[in-house]
């Protein structure tokens, strides 16, 4: 009876771990979505090859070694059902182990899971960058960034952190990110700055008097609905990152976490949507958007522990952060079509730091130095490999490919055929 109590609960484990990485899976179409509404219509059918394209890349290369790189889990080439290399014989020994003591806890041994759970994370970071650099960069130098940040420079920060190895042999971290307002959101926002610099803006954005010419995007519907799938694919995000679901604890937990996720994101949207009304003097509704996002990065890394009162606070407070930001951007010509960098980047800033506002046992300069070396890591690494790529193959388009648009440059048709483009 014992026995299967244990592998009823290790069954529901895998399970509800499975969900939450098929509900992070989906934030891939939110994304998207999102991108594809704040696009011209000329930009459109690239934004969404860009979207298909890096979840395909991330998710081969953590297989074939970001994986590895994180947590020594293997290559997974020949399909591996454990993390850290562990086989049949190991496996076989813990589960006896378990069964013996009682209720064992399993779910850190199920690779397949882990790695899944894992893989759409990774995926989730490379998305971020897309949005930054839309509507002028090339599509196959962003594909082979997408390489290169999802295969070596996210998961070798993602060991520093959550893999808790030590940062290239020298110190170890003392960082507390439940899901990864830093480790996903902040790190995405790096790599994306660091090409937006190397990019610079769209033709035609920053008039030489210093105004700032507004390019609106094509379909505010689809960022509409983006937003909502990114904002239903979060509770997976942050909901998965219990890691299990089996106890009475552990399932209170999982309902603090959906409670507060959801708290932010709509302190975050309210927040914003009362900062753009005064700022501006109408209800912008990109600004509505980013601040429901703004409040889902900002609870990340600590969605169990704050009250609800004190969550939706914590996301308010990252709404009003990300108009600020994005204003602030657009004055030093950091031209990003989405906000993305200010969304994941400054507000993942604000999130890392929130952190200590309901847990005891973080601390200002582990936080500190967990930020400044994901950030200094990422963005000094991106840099490079941005670079790199530039000197090989070039990363923006030419002036006129940018005037006709990414989807005939880049892939030869239109999203929407029937309509003259932007």
């Amino acid at each position: 009876m014992q026995d299967q109590i244990f592998e009823l609960q290790y069954a529901m484990d895998t399970f509800y771990f499975l969900i939450c990485g098929a509900l992070v899976m989906w934030m891939a179409a939110g994304f998207a979505m999102l991108e594809a509404g704040l696009v011209r219509t000329k930009n459109t059918t690239e934004i969404l090859t860009k979207n298909v394209a890096l979840f395909a890349i991330a998710c081969t290369m953590y297989l074939v070694c970001g994986y590895n790189f994180m947590y020594d889990g293997g290559l997974f080439l020949s399909g591996v059902t454990t993390v850290a290399g562990m086989d049949d014989a190991a496996v076989q020994a813990v589960l006896d182990a378990s069964n013996e003591s009682g209720f064992g806890d399993m779910g850190e041994y199920a690779g397949a899971s882990d790695f899944f759970f894992q893989v759409v994370f990774v995926a989730t970071a490379m998305s971020i960058v897309s949005g930054a650099v839309a509507e002028r960069m090339k599509l196959w130098a962003f594909l082979l960034f997408a390489v290169v940040m999802t295969g070596v420079i996210y998961p070798l920060e993602g060991g520093w952190t959550w893999g808790g190895k030590s940062v290239f042999g020298m110190y170890d971290l003392s960082y507390s990110d439940y899901a990864g307002s830093g480790i996903v959101h902040l790190a995405g926002a790096a790599a994306a700055l660091a090409g937006v610099i190397l990019l610079g803006p769209r033709n035609g954005k920053y008039q030489e008097a210093g105004s700032v010419k507004a390019i609106p995007g094509a379909n505010l519907p689809l960022a509409t609905l983006g937003t909502f799938i990114l904002w239903m694919g979060w509770f997976g995000f942050n909901g998965g990152s219990t890691l299990k679901l089996g106890g009475i604890g552990v399932a209170n937990e999982v309902a603090n976490v959906f409670l507060n996720t959801n708290a932010a994101a709509s302190g975050g949207l309210i927040a914003a949507m009362i900062t753009a009304r005064l700022l501006f003097g109408k209800t912008d509704l990109t600004m509505c958007l980013n601040g429901a996002l703004a409040g889902l990065v900002a609870i990340t890394a600590e969605p169990a522990d704050p009250t609800p009162l004190l969550s939706t606070i914590i996301g308010a407070i990252g709404g009003v952060i990300v108009v600020f930001s994005i204003i602030t951007l657009d004055k030093l010509k950091i031209d990003d079509p989405v906000g993305a960098i200010s969304v994941h980047g400054t507000v993942g800033i604000f999130g890392i730091f929130a952190v200590l506002l309901s847990d005891p046992d973080a601390t200002f300069m582990g936080q500190l130095v967990g930020m400044l070396t994901i950030f200094g890591w990422v963005f000094g690494a991106s840099f490079v490999a941005w670079m790199a790529i530039k000197a090989v193959m070039g990363i923006r388009v030419t002036a006129d490919e940018e005037e006709e648009g990414m989807d005939m440059a880049d892939c030869g048709m239109e999203a929407y055929p029937e309509f003259v483009n932007q």
